[in-house]
């Protein structure tokens, strides 16, 4: 067994001054010196020495394991200086090469629109209200005066996914859920992505953006809602902005209007932008239906109120003077970098 012992001990320190990595030295200490290492399973065979053997034996196991271990933890700090050593060289900087650019993101024209349209009306107190954009064709058409087989149906091409749930149109059914959950007073506006079966051109996408909003409270008026729509557009478009009202029909206000600003490439005066007309229709309007407000809950001999719903892309093209919707939605760097 002596001679056993000293062979493995040999053994061990040749295969040790090949070592090369730390990893090869740690599988070398398991095989000599783990549980189940070679130096142990011999020392398990002990019980058949004699009495006066297995002092010497023992002795001389140890003797071998301390050097083998005291060899192992001088290789690994010799290793781990190389590795160290040896990663510095491979991670050093050049601080006189020059920087690679990063390209910087910068917000979408409609991200920038629509951030711009939230100040305007979370300064005046608006809250913002969010829906589903699958939607029930109660929320979306029903609850807002649009019962089946109604002609302003066809005015809109939508998105069925069975007879019951389609693809939201607009964001109106947000204001119906907020009214049916929420006393009044309600001061909302109702971001959000809407879709409608159009072909893509250069003025039409089947998915665009709307930003509705809904008043309702005792004693609001059309005036109310002239105001409104006056300061939004002074703070959007600049302070020399004007508004007009055209009579319109909607069927879930009443009355309703087309609502234009004046032109902000040449305020009013006719361009090439606004067709020479000197306005540019932007949103629609109007005083909520008594039908809608029953629907909902709000007693409309106590009740009134105004909504107003306008295109975030028809608005951002308008910022911009961007002449094709498509644009918007390409994702061309070079587009996009303009802004």
């Amino acid at each position: 067994m002596k001679e056993q012992l000293n062979s493995i001990r040999m053994q061990a320190e040749q295969e040790l001054s090949n070592v090369g990595t730390i990893t090869e030295l740690e599988n070398l200490r398991v095989k000599y010196l783990g549980k189940k290492g070679e130096l142990t399973t011999v020392l398990r065979g002990m019980g058949s020495l004699s009495p006066e053997e297995r002092p010497v034996i023992g002795q001389l196991a140890n003797e071998i394991r301390e050097a083998l271990e005291a060899k192992i933890d001088k290789a690994k700090e010799e290793l781990s200086k190389k590795e160290r050593l040896n990663k510095l060289e491979k991670e050093v900087i050049d601080v006189t090469m020059p920087g690679k650019r990063k390209m910087l993101g910068k917000k979408h024209p409609l991200s920038i629109v629509l951030d711009e349209i939230k100040e305007v009306f979370l300064g005046m107190g608006y809250e913002i209200a969010e829906g589903p954009e699958v939607e029930l064709d109660y929320y979306n058409f029903e609850a807002l005066n649009i019962p089946k087989n109604h002609p302003a149906r066809d005015v809109q091409d939508t998105f069925y996914i069975n007879e019951n749930i389609l693809l939201r149109t607009q964001t109106s059914p947000v204001q119906i859920r907020v009214m049916e959950n929420k006393k009044p007073p309600i001061k909302i506006i109702c971001p959000g992505r809407v879709y409608r079966s159009d072909a893509v051109d250069a003025t039409h996408s089947p998915i665009f953006h709307q930003v509705e909003g809904l008043v309702v409270d005792k004693g609001v008026t059309m005036g109310d809602l002239v105001g409104t729509l006056k300061l939004f557009a002074k703070s959007l478009f600049g302070e020399k902005t004007e508004i007009r009202l055209r009579p319109h029909h909607f069927p879930f206000t009443e009355p309703s209007a087309e609502v234009d600003v004046s032109c902000w490439n040449c305020g009013g005066s006719g361009c090439r932008v606004c067709k020479n007309e000197g306005w540019i229709e932007i949103l629609g309007a109007g005083m909520v239906h008594p039908k809608v407000l029953e629907v909902c809950g709000i007693d409309p001999e106590v009740y009134s109120g105004f909504a107003f719903g306008l295109g975030v892309e028809r608005t951002a093209m308008g910022r911009f003077n961007i002449d094709d919707m498509r644009l918007l939605y390409e994702n061309d760097i070079r587009f996009l970098r303009q802004f």
